[in-house]
């Protein structure tokens, strides 16, 4: 078996150090165009390729971020991995990504930190104190995306988060079906004990609190497509239905409107309003044509990798970034007269 180039050859062969050879191959690092030139055509003659496990126990840097996951079947979070993947690049890293149950990834923490990650970017799911711990004991920033550590009025000092105005956006929906003289105004949750779901009620309920309304009634879609339209047929079973839902994200949205539509022969947004969250691509087609609060995949992700190339490079320390978000209005919601 023929040996593999060594970096020495491709230096000897360009007549450069060792050293320019390895900032040629190093994302970002600094060269002169000659050199790499001289560098690349060298490698090209001689069929180099840089080994980046091995520069990686010279630098004890891997230079390769974890993401963890645990909800694939919401349109939002493809969307997530393909920009995170993209932007993490540009800057000379990338994903490995590890699938988690919802609730915790404690289960893959060990296999995580025996890749030596840079970093860890959990999306989807929850981050338990023990995991915080055992990464801030390592070294290994953790950013949570669309989550915060704690759901209480402090969160943890040791981790930093990026989220969306969920509370602003909740505000907006409930302004929003008030403005368009809804009566009965109904919520349908994603999961109780995410952040996500409490800010976005929260937000709403807020709303309707100071208009002196009440909630009509709420049920529970786990985040799921079958779960919330179970939960649609269980609110909708009633004769005193609600006029207008307020549903947690645009996966459960897409199948309340399925059930309205198909299932109960209701109109929409003659006979209910429908509003979501998260503006995934489905969103816009015109058989849902779904009334919903953008949550701007580039900005949070831009803020995500920013924020953990700065953690990784020790130039700052954790913080907890939000990110604006906006209404959309399309036709699932009743016209104003």
């Amino acid at each position: 078996m023929k040996s593999a180039t060594t970096a020495h050859e491709v230096a000897r062969l360009a007549q450069v150090s060792q050293s320019a050879v390895s900032r040629t191959f190093t994302a970002g690092a600094s060269v002169s165009e000659e050199t790499r030139t001289k560098v690349l055509a060298a490698a090209k003659t001689l069929g180099y390729r840089p080994n980046a496990l091995a520069r990686s126990l010279i630098t004890r840097r891997s230079h390769i971020v974890a993401l963890v996951m645990s909800y694939l079947e919401n349109q939002f979070y493809p969307l997530v991995i393909e920009k995170l993947s993209q932007q993490l690049q540009k800057q000379g890293y990338h994903v490995l990504m590890f699938i988690s149950e919802m609730d915790e990834a404690d289960a893959v923490l060990t296999e995580i930190l025996q890749y030596q990650v840079d970093g860890i970017v959990m999306a989807s799911t929850m981050l338990s104190s023990a995991l915080a711990d055992t990464c801030a004991h390592a070294g290994v920033p953790v950013i949570l995306f669309n989550r915060i550590a704690d759901t209480g009025e402090h969160t943890r000092a040791d981790t930093s988060s990026v989220t969306s105005d969920n509370y602003s956006g909740g505000r907006m929906v409930a302004s929003l079906l008030l403005e368009r003289g809804h009566q009965r105004i109904a919520f349908l949750a994603g999961l109780e004990n995410s952040s996500t779901n409490l800010e976005r009620e929260r937000g709403f309920t807020a709303v309707l609190d100071e208009a002196g309304q009440q909630l009509h009634s709420r049920a529970v879609g786990h985040y799921s497509f079958e779960r919330a339209q179970q939960a649609a047929r269980t609110l909708f079973a009633t004769r005193d239905r609600p006029d207008a839902v307020f549903v947690a994200n645009d996966h459960m949205a897409i199948a309340v409107m399925d059930v309205l539509r198909l299932e109960l022969k209701l109109r929409v947004p003659e006979d209910v309003s429908v509003v979501g969250f998260d503006d995934v691509p489905q969103a816009a087609w015109g058989s849902y044509s779904l009334t919903t609060v953008v949550q701007s995949v580039e900005d949070m992700v831009g803020a995500t990798v920013d924020l953990l190339y700065s953690q990784m490079q020790g130039e700052t320390g954790p913080r907890n970034v939000v990110v604006p978000c906006r209404l959309v209005e399309r036709l699932s919601v009743r016209a104003a007269t």
